[in-house]
């Protein structure tokens, strides 16, 4: 069904805003595995299953906190999604506000994450799920 993914999509962005990491594992496959890049992470690493996810955001409750997706756009690109989005958070120390743009790339089985897959820019996106097709 058309749409589907792109709706299974913000539903874990929006379970993830609301009720934080917990609640985004219900939208998580338990083979789930994510690199995060060197120009996308301060730490790269590669993170697997449900375990994977909560160390993946137990590096940023360290130092920041009210980590939010702002999403800007969802597009469909068969079992895939491309999510150009911000993520925002607060210092914990310092008590600034950040942001940084990226775009997601997430990949479904059984209507749960399988992948993810992070880019810097839209065109790096678009053309890496061009790509695997």
């Amino acid at each position: 069904m058309p749409g589907e993914n792109v709706e299974i999509v913000k539903r874990g962005f929006d379970a993830f805003n609301r009720h934080g990491v917990d609640a985004l594992l219900e939208f998580v496959h338990p083979e789930f595995e994510v690199t995060t890049p060197p120009e996308l992470a301060s730490e790269p690493d590669t993170y697997r299953g449900h375990d994977g996810v909560r160390r993946y955001f137990e590096s940023f409750y360290e130092a920041m906190e009210e980590i939010r997706w702002e999403p800007r756009g969802f597009h469909e690109a068969g079992d895939r999604v491309v999510v150009e989005f911000t993520l925002r958070a607060r210092g914990k120390s310092t008590g600034l506000d950040v942001g940084q743009e990226a775009v997601m790339v997430w990949e479904l089985r059984d209507r749960q994450a399988i992948g993810l897959e992070l880019f810097p820019t839209l065109d790096e996106a678009l053309r890496s799920v061009s790509e695997a097709s």
